[in-house]
């Protein structure tokens, strides 16, 4: 047993510190990002914010509108191949560079995995999601699924550390997905004691994957729009959005009705709600590590998409960036006591 008595912070912790700027306009701001990847060398260009694959945040009607702002979508994994052939018959081509395909690490979802690349060649992503990225078995599925879709640019996590970042990298990710339990409905800090804090995670992650020509998609944690930035500012590739894209239309979740208000159900994907509805329950070896939420309904996605983009462009005029690549160069972060004054909630 041994201890690291450095602090690690989460977004709560910090501020991101003004600085001299030309700016003259948030519409200045430059928010898309071209990348070259590692292993596919495939080049993509959008806007570097994904949806997380869970099946409340990760739908097709999600996907339509991100698309349509150069945003990603990592699709949830329990839809059938007609669905998917549903859905992209009636899509353009922009489409399958503004979608990911989701997958376990068991041999069905292999097998699957498969069959739905095979109906949609064009599809350029894979996303391969698993709550412990640190098994070894892991890392070898990794490589397995870069020796079956070498043109594919794969995703892959989660972990919180430098060394197994450059490890996923190394047996053949591209990107490498990092947190563990920062999400507003994972429970695993709770249940198993683990994790890290997202902000120190992502510097320690960036800092690793970016010495190999890797990448990362800081995933979880974000509760409001400077969150996103303070990811980016952290060194992310990429930030991925669970509960800030929950209750909309286009979301996924039962809708409920309490004293005249509208909810949505929002829930983790290891959650007893999520288990139940894919997997049969919970199994007798392992506990829940998610939770079920009522969201309050949000109306459209567009609108929350208008604030995320809004504020990002906003804190990259608060430090001079004139584009998002520019922004963790010119980002310092101050450590913090505070960060709102909330007297009117």
């Amino acid at each position: 047993m041994r201890v690291e008595s450095d602090l690690k912070l989460g977004f709560k912790d910090v501020l991101i510190r003004p600085k001299r700027s030309n700016l003259k306009s948030r519409s200045q701001v430059d928010l898309n990002r071209t990348f070259t990847f590692l292993h596919s060398g495939k080049t993509w260009t959008g806007i570097p914010v994904i949806a997380a694959n869970m099946d409340t945040t990760g739908t097709f009607a999600v996907a339509r509108v991100l698309a349509s702002h150069l945003m990603l979508t990592a699709i949830h994994k329990h839809y059938s191949l007609e669905e998917w052939r549903e859905f992209l018959t009636v899509e353009d081509e922009e489409i399958f560079s503004r979608i990911m395909v989701s997958t376990g690490s068991s041999e069905e979802d292999f097998l699957r995995l498969g069959q739905v690349l095979a109906s949609h060649p064009q599809v350029q992503f894979i996303c391969i999601d698993v709550a412990n990225g640190y098994a070894q078995a892991f890392v070898e599925y990794v490589s397995r699924v870069r020796e079956a879709h070498p043109d594919r640019t794969i995703i892959a996590g989660n972990v919180v550390t430098g060394e197994m970042v450059e490890e996923l990298l190394l047996s053949g990710a591209d990107v490498v997905k990092v947190g563990i339990g920062p999400g507003s409905v994972c429970t695993t800090r709770v249940k198993a004691g683990v994790g890290y804090p997202q902000l120190s995670a992502v510097i320690e992650c960036a800092d690793a994957a970016h010495g190999l020509g890797g990448r990362i998609i800081s995933d979880g944690g974000c509760t409001c729009a400077g969150d996103v930035a303070k990811a980016f500012g952290a060194g992310a590739d990429f930030v991925m959005i669970g509960g800030m894209f929950a209750g909309h239309d286009e979301s996924g979740g039962q809708i409920v009705e309490r004293d005249g208000r509208q909810y949505k159900l929002f829930y983790g994907m290891s959650s007893t709600t999520a288990m139940a509805k894919h997997a049969g329950g919970v199994a007798e070896y392992r506990a829940s590590e998610g939770k079920t939420v009522e969201v309050p309904y949000r109306g459209p996605l567009t609108d929350t998409v208008r604030d995320i983009l809004g504020g990002l462009r906003s804190a990259c005029t608060y430090v001079g960036a004139a584009a998002l690549r520019e922004f963790t160069k010119r980002t310092t972060f101050i450590q913090v006591a505070e960060q709102e004054n909330r007297f009117f909630t």
